[in-house]
């Protein structure tokens, strides 16, 4: 009897160490006295926006393994997926900070999902950096949120100034998916950008996430006449707007986007109705900006044998920067990551990233494409002050 109690407790006891652990990483919770440094990865990994999660996780890993321990700590990554949901964001969010113990987080794709997580960040003091999500409000009264992209304000100037200066276009039609945060947030800087110019805008159309039926907001602005259709959204959306669009006729219509088009499905969905569109994004391979550029490209041609999204190099410079600040933090305390990023440079490469005082990255310059022959194609560099 007292063998099997003895048997029943030793049981019980590694039951409850395992139970304690509760990771989905390969070690403990994270914290100064930890022999493990965990990085939360909190990213659509399911759902719409999986594409856009799954190639950002790609420079996230890849960095990762390029730049190996730290402090004298491995280096762990706590993956937890928010499934492109704000709510199931906020959960996801909550299981890093308070299950996992994360000492920093990374992500997430798509502002609107950025911000449903940003509450959780905040409260329990743990620094978050996003790599793409563009919104003003990620970040804005969050003290705790960072981000390495150029802002949804500056991303519209660039579009509005393209259209109006470049494409000739006065007129212009906007259709946009008003349940994204980042599409309106996008369409209202655009709009604002682009009639300071002098362009006038026609006609407006809305849509929801996952729509898919597109022919009576593209016959509302289309009979209107505009010279260019601004159409920020997600990229399966987009693509079903341009097909249909080419579909009903209108063959000769422009499409501007922003840079959550750069993703696989955008031509895999639209195929040759997507051809010509133009779009704004980060990052370029064949546009260089410094030697990190030329490194990132080499180790990532060597691994997937193709070329990397603009996702994927800023997936790469958020883990770098996240990196560099606990580097010269010496510590993974929140507070001493917080003091580092305020004066922390790095040359990553999408280019030399540091941050204003709200957390922003400050970005003078963003890289135009479009697509041509089936591939996202380098079209030119744009800077403005």
């Amino acid at each position: 009897m007292k063998k099997f109690l003895t048997v029943f407790l030793v049981l019980a006891m590694a039951l409850a160490l395992l139970a304690g652990c509760g990771s989905t990483g390969d070690g403990g919770g994270g914290g100064e006295d930890s022999d493990v440094i965990r990085i939360g990865v909190f990213e659509p990994l399911t759902g719409a926006n999986a594409a856009g999660g799954e190639i950002e996780v790609r420079g996230i890993e890849l960095a990762h393994e390029y730049l190996g321990d730290l402090l004298g700590k491995k280096v762990e990554l706590v993956k937890v997926d928010n499934k492109s949901d704000a709510v199931e964001a906020a959960t996801a969010a909550s299981r890093l900070v308070e299950n996992e113990k994360v000492d920093i987080v990374l992500g997430s794709w798509g502002s609107t999902l950025s911000i449903a997580g940003g509450d959780a960040f905040k409260n329990s003091q743990t620094v978050a950096i996003a790599a793409s999500a563009t919104n003003p409000n990620v970040t804005l009264g969050n003290d705790y949120y960072y981000r390495i992209c150029f802002l949804d304000p500056f991303q519209g100037t660039v579009l509005a100034n393209y259209a109006y200066k470049t494409m000739g276009a006065t007129k212009v039609g906007i259709i946009y998916e008003t349940s994204n945060d980042y599409a309106v947030g996008l369409r209202n800087f655009f709009k604002n950008s682009y009639e300071e110019l002098g362009g006038e805008i026609v006609a407006e159309a809305m849509y929801q996430t996952n729509d898919q039926d597109f022919n009576s907001q593209l016959m509302t602005v289309m009979a209107e006449k505009p010279d260019v259709i601004f159409a920020p959204g997600n990229y399966t959306e987009a693509a079903l707007i341009m097909k249909q669009a080419r579909a009903l006729g209108y063959d000769d219509i422009k499409f501007l986007g922003g840079d959550t088009w750069e993703t696989p499905p955008l031509i895999e969905v639209g195929g040759e109705a997507v051809e010509g569109c133009v779009i704004t994004t980060f990052f370029d391979p064949d546009a260089p900006l410094n030697d990190m550029t030329t490194t990132f490209v080499e180790l990532y041609r060597e691994k997937y044998n193709e070329d990397p999204a603009a996702f994927t190099a800023l997936g790469f410079d958020v883990y770098l920067t996240a990196y560099k600040a606990i580097e010269a933090a010496g510590s993974t305390d929140s507070e001493a990551i917080r003091e580092a990023l305020k004066t922390l440079e790095v040359e990553g490469c999408t280019g030399s990233i540091r941050f204003d005082e709200n957390g922003d990255a400050i970005k003078d310059t963003a890289i135009l494409k479009t697509v041509q022959d089936g591939k996202f194609t380098f079209l030119d560099t744009v800077k403005i002050d």
